[in-house]
């Protein structure tokens, strides 16, 4: 059985940082591209980030461009997301989500399985 499983949200100032980490198990993660969503409370989810599977390419919405990093280990079977310089606006429920092949995709109907989620809050 598919499985996603976040970790490392919580609360955090306006200008800290904080690293999102995502087990996956019940699949082959080396052949999957990645993303982070988010949902933010009243909003709609959005893709925040996204990977290939080999991770040699990636996406960013334009709102964390330069402040968010997106890896991979495929050894450790692991999907990381840092985040840098976080403002109010990031806070949000973060979701890792399984693509559909080796490509990421920035269409969220490409992805075909997701976590529960860590929350992340921002504020003073």
């Amino acid at each position: 059985q598919e499985k996603l499983v976040e970790s490392g949200g919580g609360l955090v100032q306006p200008g800290g940082s904080l690293k999102l980490s995502c087990a996956p198990s019940g699949f082959n993660f080396d052949i999957y591209a990645m993303g982070w969503f988010r949902r933010a409370p009243g909003k709609a989810s959005e893709l925040v980030a996204a990977i290939s599977s080999n991770g040699d390419s990636s996406y960013y919405t334009d709102a964390v461009k330069g402040l968010f990093t997106i890896s991979r280990d495929n050894d450790l079977d692991t999907l990381n997301l840092e985040m840098n310089d976080l403002r109010p606006e990031d806070t949000a429920l973060y979701s890792c989500a399984k693509g559909g092949d080796q490509r990421f995709s920035i269409e969220p109907h490409s992805y075909d399985n997701w976590g529960q989620g860590t929350k992340v809050t921002v504020t003073s």
